[in-house]
């Protein structure tokens, strides 16, 4: 399979500080993805469901542990559905995140 694409995962974990405020830590790891454009269907099923379907992402099931966010490009990535293609891959559908970039 021809993963020679960089993308960053990014996970955020939330904490309080001493005065309540709940701040955002993000933690980012580069992997290897293969970049592919969605199917008509996913983009028209997405596109239903209120999404803006772009990019499918896939990577090595190790390396993927439920991160909500991508980089890809300088863009950053909402990843709005996942899919176990194999026991070693995972697809990760993403939609861009307006005005954002990674």
């Amino acid at each position: 399979m021809n993963m020679q694409n960089v993308i960053t995962l990014r996970a955020s974990t939330a904490t309080v500080d001493a005065y309540g405020v709940t701040r955002l830590q993000w933690t980012e790891t580069d992997v290897y993805a293969r970049v592919e454009s969605v199917s008509a269907s996913e983009f028209f099923e997405g596109g239903q469901n209120g999404f803006k379907p772009e990019y499918r992402f896939i990577v090595s099931a190790w390396d993927y542990n439920d991160e909500m966010e991508l980089a890809f490009n300088g863009q950053l990535y909402s990843i709005y559905r996942t899919y176990r293609r194999t026991l070693d891959l995972v697809e990760l559908y993403a939609e861009r995140k307006a005005g954002v970039h990674g």
